[in-house]
């Protein structure tokens, strides 16, 4: 495998502060009580799936391991947790030598998950492992939401092609995140450089209105672009009169013209129209794309239109209406000591309002049908079956502190095609349902 395939290592900041106060607080108690080594399991699971929605998707484990290896405290970061006060002299002193040096277990990145699904499995020290959770929830409920959304999209879209243009609706960073999700959950490109660069995933982009009003006239706009760009350009033909710009995009570039987006209006009867048209020029093979804050149901009802590709900004990068997969990090085994051979027992909340949940260390498997399609998530804390031996989900990402399972991202992508494809039909219907299959807890 060419390292290039693993996109570029840029440089990350420490993510150590990326936290919520109480991890660092229950680290200072954990050490005065002399309880912060003992051996523990944290897991990571959503004890239901977004309203409506029959599966969920893993996505961010790489960013995970990334904020897993980039999890230390520098001098200045130990300065300001002792200016504020935050934690005392011999947490400090600890937090100063903190590298995490345990073993983490997970959904390989791009696999379908349920209710109950044991993401990711962290293990080591209390205090080690607790440090990890906020930042780790916090990339792995973004990440999963819009890859879940991009999902759903990418069905809806039947094979057409999907590009990704949010990165103006989001915060900078969350716009790169939300673009290797996308690329994860099908989308074909993204708009946003930095995740191209990042990620090596496809750019592309052409022009906005803003170019067209530049000009005197939308002759000269096309002119200009087609100049610079080519005749295989997509020109952007709803700024005035559409079937106007379309016979003016054709005359200048020609009936090899690569496409024409349209940004507005009723897009349904505009891509006929528009398909009918340049198909009377002799444009046969120029494609449509079609933009104007599409999401999953939109793209749906375009089904039937001659449209080419979709570009989908606000709805994709804030999870077409789910944000978040309410996923939570919780210690469901711990031993009495450090010592590797004490006995992991199981731990767990108890508590009214649906927030309980199962104690001990999880294994999990996916079950099929005669026919080879998943037909149940069983998770259990014991001997894993003889027949779902060869089915189980959860892969080895960190061992003692060191990430053994980076992968290129078109890995990812590829496994959640051939995760969806092994799910029941019903998968991806857009009408609100409860998750395709059931999860058994053995």
């Amino acid at each position: 495998m060419n390292s290039a395939d693993l996109g570029r290592r840029v440089g990350v900041p420490s993510t150590a502060l990326f936290t919520d106060q109480y991890e660092l607080t229950m680290v200072q108690a954990a050490l005065k009580a002399g309880t912060a080594d003992r051996r523990s399991v944290f897991e990571a699971f959503t004890r239901r799936l977004p309203e409506g929605r029959r599966y969920g998707v893993v996505a961010g484990i790489g960013r995970v391991l990334d904020a897993v290896e980039n999890f230390h405290f520098d001098d200045e970061m130990l300065t300001f947790l002792r200016d504020q006060n935050i934690v005392d002299g011999p947490t400090l002193a600890w937090l100063a030598d903190y590298r995490f040096s345990g073993d983490i277990w997970g959904y390989p990145e791009g696999e379908v998950y349920f209710p109950g699904s044991p993401i990711l499995r962290v293990e080591g020290s209390f205090a080690e492992c607790v440090l990890l959770e906020t930042v780790i929830l916090s990339i792995l409920n973004h990440d999963s939401a819009v890859a879940a959304a991009a999902s759903r999209m990418s069905a809806a879209a039947g094979g057409r092609r999907l590009i990704e243009m949010g990165a103006r609706r989001t915060h900078e960073l969350s716009a790169v995140a939300s673009s290797r999700a996308a690329y994860i959950g099908g989308f074909d490109t993204t708009s946003d450089l930095a995740a191209g660069f990042r990620y090596n995933i496809p750019t592309v982009g052409t022009s906005a209105h803003a170019f067209t009003l530049l000009h005197d006239n939308e002759r000269d706009a096309f002119r200009a672009q087609v100049d610079s760009l080519g005749r295989k350009t997509t020109l952007l033909v709803d700024t005035y009169d559409v079937a106007e710009a379309v016979r003016t995009a054709v005359d200048v570039a020609g009936t090899g013209l690569g496409a024409v987006r349209i940004d507005s209006g009723d897009l349904l009867l505009l891509a006929h129209r528009v398909r009918q048209q340049l198909d009377e020029l002799g444009a046969t093979a120029t494609k449509i794309v079609v933009t104007s804050d599409l999401d999953e149901y939109a793209i749906a009802s375009l089904a039937a239109a001659p449209v080419d590709a979709y570009g989908v900004g606000t709805q994709l990068v804030t999870g077409s209406g789910q944000p978040t997969c309410s996923m939570v990090y919780k210690l469901v085994a711990r031993a009495n000591s450090a010592d590797p051979a004490e006995p992991l027992r199981p731990v767990a909340k108890k508590s009214l309002g649906g927030k309980s949940s199962m104690g001990g260390r999880k294994w999990a498997a996916r079950r099929l049908d005669e026919n080879g399609v998943a037909e149940a998530e069983v998770v259990g804390t014991g001997p894993v079956p003889d027949g779902l031996a060869d089915r189980q989900l959860l892969v080895e990402l960190v061992r003692g502190g060191e990430v053994v399972a980076r992968e290129p991202l078109d890995a990812a992508r590829e496994r959640h095609i051939a995760a969806r494809r092994g799910l029941p039909m019903s998968a991806v219907q857009l009408s609100k349902g409860e998750p395709v299959i059931p999860t058994e807890f053995v």
